[in-house]
């Protein structure tokens, strides 16, 4: 974790990744914080290095970037956006310090369903000569395998996954909205094959999307142990590998 760590410590470390994870500070229905995406991604992004540097691997966790791209919940009181454009900006600076210090890998670990970096990461990575991929963590195992109704946002798994995490600040679920969502009225949106940003405050009236009545602490920790053991095996087997020889 490079925010407790000493310069003495990095100095004689020949780190091979760095993992980066990037959340969102917007409201999570009325039981969960706004800062969930954040305690979400950096630490399924500490437990991860964790299991991967027993491994072998040299990794190292940057400090958790807090903003994500929340244009579609600007109505939404102390919501917090940042642009794509910035993030991009914001990405650029950190791979090319990355890139001039030695790094030579960089694992993006979304928590945010908002943040989409693939297109930038096909602008950047001509431009900077450091490996640069990217790991939506909920996509890792599928949620049909452990919950009822694992829902999109602060439903189910994600208030498991906090009760694990973070229990002392989930609150009752009693407290809960029932994170009933409206869906598009146009069939193309409505069924997937057409896409379109959804305006939060007209999907939902509690700001979640999912019911997180069924939720539980012990079905967290059961998809969370599969979802950071995936996320620690691939960063082994990208620390070991060749970035200049991906194909066979």
């Amino acid at each position: 974790m490079l925010a407790e760590s000493t310069w003495k410590a990095v100095r004689e470390t020949a780190y091979e990744v760095a993992v980066l994870p990037w959340g969102a500070t917007e409201p999570h229905n009325f039981h969960l914080p706004y800062g969930t995406d954040n305690y979400e991604s950096g630490a399924i992004a500490i437990r991860a290095a964790a299991m991967a540097w027993e491994r072998g691997a040299k990794v190292v966790v940057l400090p958790t970037v807090p903003f994500g791209v929340n244009t579609g919940q600007l109505d939404l009181r102390l919501a917090l956006n940042m642009n794509p454009s910035t993030q991009h900006a914001l990405l650029r600076d950190l791979a090319s310090a990355l890139s001039g210090q030695g790094i030579r890998k960089l694992l993006i670990l979304n928590g945010h369903g908002g943040n989409d970096f693939r297109q930038m990461i096909r602008e950047l990575q001509p431009q900077v000569d450091i490996f640069i991929c990217t790991i939506n963590w909920w996509t890792c195992v599928s949620g049909a395998e452990f919950f009822d109704e694992p829902g999109d946002h602060a439903g189910e798994m994600e208030t498991s996954v906090m009760m694990e995490l973070e229990p002392d600040l989930v609150l009752p679920l009693s407290e809960a909205g029932p994170g009933r969502a409206r869906r598009f009225t146009i069939a193309g949106l409505r069924d997937g094959w057409a896409w379109a940003p959804r305006k939060w405050s007209s999907v939902t009236d509690d700001t979640g999307t999912g019911n997180p009545r069924a939720a539980s602490r012990e079905r967290g920790e059961r998809f969370l142990g599969q979802v950071t053991e995936r996320i620690a095996g691939f960063l082994v087997e990208l620390s070991a590998a060749d970035t200049s020889r991906l194909y066979e």
